[in-house]
């Protein structure tokens, strides 16, 4: 397993993290039993960065049952604060288009979400707590960036950080020059390599940590989806791959088979592969509550990486730049 270092810190953390969004059962339902084992395993195999969040149902719980049953070291432990939403706002407020701070965390509403976080895995400290949505205008109220500080002075947090809205990757270059932030989370795929442009390098010049999602774009880039796929209602990826018609996604991903076998095995190891090649990327998350995803994702994380030709070829060339967001919000 590939490891790095955590920004400022001497923390060394593997490369591809444990995503736990999937513990929600958005993806399908699992039982706890089979979602712990996968957690198990993963950690078994090299992998030591849980990333989690409060809205993610009852995932925090089911990562505590599952410390509860590890023997060995403790994993770092990633989360984001909950976010409020606005009495009838439209869906996705806060998260794909600008809402206030003081809507979406009122003064003492971080607090209270840390303090849930850590009663609901019991443990007595969460590595990094991330703001699950930040937008740049939040920067003129500095009371929701004090309440991390303080958290951190307390001890309850380690270190501090932001998760991006759906695909805003510049968003936070003037947190990441200021020096109050620790690590940005952003989507970096195949398909959306935008962030590789001028965040991350921004990131490594200022020593933050980048943690790259939606690695596999929702599953798609590993060659699941065909054109009699059926995505049912309660699945987070209804409507995500049909904003417009199917077949100009699934054209895009058999694109992509002309680089496989030749440079990866399969369609998943090359998406890991491209997300892993940068080194300004600290850890790439993927969602593993599936044992057998788990066991795909590691392998493909310790294959050698691609040509640095190869992979600039793909990052030009199978660029692909769409908001999917919008049609599987309905809105």
């Amino acid at each position: 397993m590939q490891r790095s270092t955590f920004a400022r810190s001497s923390e060394t953390i593997s490369r591809l993290g444990f995503g736990a969004m999937g513990l929600t059962g958005m993806f399908g339902k699992q039982d706890d039993a089979a979602m712990i084992r996968s957690i198990l395993y993963a950690l078994e195999n090299g992998i030591n960065f849980i990333d989690t969040a409060r809205v993610y149902g009852r995932s925090e719980e089911i990562i505590g049952k599952a410390l509860k049953e590890w023997s060995g070291a403790k994993p770092f432990i990633a989360t984001k604060a909950a976010a409020s939403s606005i009495p009838h706002a439209l869906p996705g407020a806060g998260f794909h288009f600008p809402m206030d701070v003081q809507h979406a965390y009122p003064q003492g509403s971080i607090r209270a979400s840390v303090e849930q976080s850590l009663r609901e895995m019991d443990i007595e400290v969460i590595d990094l707590i991330q703001l699950h949505q930040y937008w740049p205008h939040w920067d003129s109220v500095d009371y929701w960036m004090e309440e991390l500080l303080r958290l951190k002075e307390e001890g309850k947090v380690n270190f501090i950080g932001v998760s991006l809205p759906d695909h805003r990757h510049d968003h936070a270059i003037s947190l990441v020059r200021a020096g109050v932030i620790d690590s940005v989370q952003t989507i970096i795929n195949i398909f959306d390599s935008v962030a590789l442009d001028c965040l991350v390098p921004i990131c490594q010049e200022n020593n933050v940590a980048v943690i790259a999602r939606v690695i596999l774009d929702e599953g798609g880039l590993t060659g699941f989806l065909k054109e009699d796929t059926v995505i049912g209602e309660a699945d987070y990826r209804y409507n995500y791959f049909d904003c417009q018609p199917r077949q100009v996604y699934l054209d895009k991903i058999e694109r992509l088979r002309q680089y496989v076998p030749v440079y990866a095995s399969s369609l998943t190891e090359l998406a890991i592969k491209f997300v892993l090649q940068h080194p300004g990327v600290t850890v790439a998350i993927s969602s593993m509550q599936v044992l057998e995803y788990a066991a795909e994702n590691i392998a493909a994380a310790g294959k050698e990486p691609l040509p640095d030709d190869v992979f600039e070829l793909i990052k030009i060339r199978e660029r692909w730049i769409r908001h999917f967001y919008h049609a599987r919000r309905h809105l």
